[in-house]
């Protein structure tokens, strides 16, 4: 592949002086990474983790992807025979027509493409999309020659760049920008007097698209050329409000400042930003093709949202052309297992959850019906948009009522993602801050429908299932009203506070009726509605995973955690991706590895069902529909089987197959602000270390085998004891670390571990 440096690039133009002048500053290409393999097993992971293309991809199911949190791009087979579509979108770009279901008057909007227009027809590709860099880079070959690209979605300042470098033959290869039409793509619920927004104002290097409701954007670009090299900036700049015309200048300053700035410094930045995010946590297991598609998550995830940005939409940062009919922000269960793995992999500088809910909490009453908009009730509609706004019109309806939704649990379950990420960092500004006002109001809004029955016990008025039926007592809600009213609790506790609504939360936590059970089958959907069909959403068994209200731990859980498993899995027909990964999660806290690993390989090894299945690119579609959450929460599938962390047990290696005699990771973030490095060879644990941020109580089920020894980061002893068979307790400050191995061994660092065997890679290989 052509490498065009600086001094390059200076020597090849040096006779021409009006270019020298600003290629001196700006040179169309930058270098690739040196080849070989890296000895950071950090790096070396993440780069044997590149997808690569031998095939054109045809649209965003097999198309290489990337973006940075906002601005995203797609690259795949145009039209023509002889052109390329690079397809840009970006997360906050949407309409502010809320008279409508957030789906349509919020619906995420498309912008449009760019289109390479090459002067034969395309033959072969070879194109390499590399996440460590995160960066496309590879050649296109036609009928009249061959072009040498590399694109990337700049970290820090949102702006795209792709460098073009044609051989004899393909020198007029050219770029040029089509807008789409500003309307919902959302074909369900389309009112019949919904408008599309007017056309844009369009010129050589910009377009400028206004909203009906006000606001809008624009999307600029330029070129920069030196000889036949180009390098293309692009950028795309959105308000809310106010004049367009604003759009237009911060979209063209930055495209500016993108093709004026030392491009050496530009690109530096970017790779720092991502070479830093995957040296904050590892792991490596002997299935290569599965390890790969983890750190492409952890990738996706990173493309996809970072903290004080929008969160996770079903499209993330990236527009389907097909299968674009959910244009907005799911909540009844696709954050919230999308958004999992964050915690895990160490990753809080992803965490746009919390603060989506810290910052627009005040769109939280809209969603409530208006008869019990008291001021002390919060629930969130879905579909939403990026600012938790479901609809002017709007509401989750009331249990019991002639508007019965799905809608009841959304916040509550969105409320357990903060909790986790307190859990993980024992930062009580998350509690005081978000979560404790946002779940009281959650709870309270659900305490309108709770009452008395003959029995003693509180009872919930008719609710809905997520996608099954409606229920009296439904387990769904039932869980989360019990897991709220248990943590307000415990945050009363941590925070040192009282509330007056505590005496409300102690009578839930104590006369909240059970679920409803069958002697044979498990937990029922609610009150005398069983489940009898196939159904991919875990809702009735939200109390096992991811609530953790019943342990595997404790032998009287067992038999109905087993029960109400075995019952949901004996009914696949129905199931989605995602229906796999969290049945791989159950099983691992269930302590059955064999099961947790065949739920999850089926799923990555592109098993199709109910006409669903993950895509080449690991995207995962549902129908024709771009669904983002299943492959993500099945990263978290592969956290739960090396590390678990729950009710003060820190386990590791608690669920790992024997089909995995090696496994090695490191700064596995857990509950209780631990890092845990540990690695396990020959199906046995050689060492494990363990850092506290926060000086926790620390109880290890560390799974080891003989006379153990715990030392300090100097070699110095640490005081334990053994707590049962298997655990042990340690007594480890805040800043401190303990190593535990065998005695007479010594620990090391993470590791990439042997592979079992060649597997492909992903990507049109």
């Amino acid at each position: 592949m052509p490498r065009l440096t600086r001094r390059h690039f200076l020597a090849a133009t040096a006779a021409g002086s009006a270019a020298a002048a600003w290629t001196a500053a700006s040179p169309t290409a930058w270098a690739a990474p040196s080849s070989g393999p890296a000895p950071d097993p950090y790096e070396r992971t993440a780069r044997a983790a590149a997808m690569n293309w031998r095939r054109l991809p045809t649209g965003w199911q097999d198309a290489p992807f990337l973006a940075n949190g906002r601005l995203g791009a797609q690259l795949y087979k145009g039209t023509a025979a002889n052109t390329l579509k690079l397809m840009l979108s970006h997360t906050e770009v949407q309409d502010q027509r809320g008279q409508w279901r957030g789906g349509i008057g919020y619906s995420r909007l498309p912008l449009g493409h760019f289109t390479l227009t090459l002067a034969g027809d395309v033959t072969a590709v070879d194109w390499t999309l590399d996440p460590y860099d995160a960066e496309l880079r590879g050649t296109v070959t036609t009928t009249r020659g061959s072009l040498a690209f590399t694109a990337l979605v700049h970290n820090d300042t949102s702006t795209l760049l792709v460098s073009t470098r044609p051989s004899q033959g393909e020198e007029a290869a050219a770029w040029t920008f089509q807008w789409l039409r500003a309307a919902t793509t959302r074909t369900s619920g389309k009112p019949e007097d919904y408008t599309a927004n007017p056309d844009p104002a369009v010129t050589d290097t910009h377009v400028q698209q206004p909203l009906l409701a006000g606001g809008g954007w624009t999307t600029a670009w330029r070129e920069r050329r030196a000889g036949t090299g180009r390098l293309l900036a692009a950028h795309v700049a959105y308000s809310a409000s106010g004049e367009v015309i604003r759009t237009t200048e911060a979209a063209h300053a930055a495209v500016d400042r993108a093709l004026t700035t030392d491009p050496d410094e530009q690109i530096a930045r970017h790779r720092h930003w991502w070479h830093r995010y995957y040296h904050r946590s590892f792991l490596s297991v002997p299935d290569k093709r599965l390890q790969s598609f983890y750190v492409l998550q952890l990738y996706k995830l990173a493309a996809s949202t970072r903290a004080g940005g929008p969160t996770i939409s079903e499209w993330g940062p990236w527009f389907p052309e097909v299968g674009n009919n959910w244009t907005a922000v799911w909540w009844n269960l696709n954050v919230q297992i999308g958004m999992a793995p964050i915690h895990g992999s160490n990753h809080p500088e992803l965490d746009s959850v919390t603060s989506t809910f810290a910052k627009y909490e005040k769109n939280l009453p809209t969603s409530v019906p208006a008869a019990y908009r008291d001021g002390e009730s919060y629930a969130l509609g879905h579909p939403s948009d990026w600012q938790l706004r479901a609809g002017d019109t709007y509401d989750v309806g009331a249990p019991g009522s002639d508007h019965v939704s799905d809608n009841f649990g959304n916040l509550t379950w969105a409320m357990h993602n903060v909790w986790q990420s307190y859990a993980h960092s024992l930062d009580r500004s998350i509690l005081r801050d978000t979560l404790f006002p946002i779940l009281t109001n959650a709870i309270n809004f659900y305490a309108h429908f709770l009452h008395e029955g003959p029995d003693g016990k509180l009872h919930l008025l008719e609710t809905r299932s997520p996608e099954y039926a409606n229920a009296a007592d439904c387990t769904y809600d039932l869980s989360l009203i019990r897991w709220g009213a248990r943590t307000l609790l415990e945050t009363a506790r941590i925070l040192r506070t009282s509330h007056p609504k505590e005496p409300l939360w102690r009578d839930i936590t104590a006369r909240l009726t059970p679920y409803a059970e069958d002697p044979a089958n498990g937990v029922l959907i609610g009150k005398d509605v069983p489940l009898a069909d196939s159904h991919r959403h875990h809702s009735h068994l939200l109390w096992l995973y991811p609530l953790r209200e019943r342990s595997w731990d404790r032998p009287a859980d067992r038999d109905v955690m087993a029960r109400s498993m075995a019952h949901w899995t004996s009914m696949q027909s129905a199931w989605h991706g995602y229906s796999y990964a969290t049945a791989s999660s159950m099983y691992a806290v269930m302590n059955d590895p064999e099961r947790a690993l065949d739920f999850l390989t089926f799923f990555t090894d592109l098993g199709v069902v109910a006409d669903c299945a993950m895509t080449p690119n690991t995207m995962y579609r549902e129908g024709k529909n771009f669904a983002l959450e299943s492959p993500l929460s099945a990263a978290q599938s592969m956290l739960d089987m090396a590390v678990q962390s729950h009710e003060g047990v820190l386990k590791v290696f608690p669920s790992v197959s024997t089909r995995w005699p090696d496994a090695s990771f490191a700064s596995l973030r857990t509950q209780g602000a631990f890092l845990v490095d540990a690695d396990r060879e020959a199906g046995a644990t050689r060492w494990i270390r363990v850092h506290s941020e926060a000086g926790a109580p620390l109880t290890l089920e560390h799974g080891m085998r003989g006379d153990l020894s715990v030392r300090d980061e100097r070699g110095r002893p640490v005081r334990w004891r053994e707590s049962t068979p298997g655990r042990m307790t340690i007594q480890l400050p805040r800043g401190a670390t303990a190593l535990i191995t065998n005695k007479g061994s010594s620990g090391a660092g993470p590791r990439d571990v042997p592979s079992l065997g060649d597997r492909p890679g992903w990507g049109l290989p």
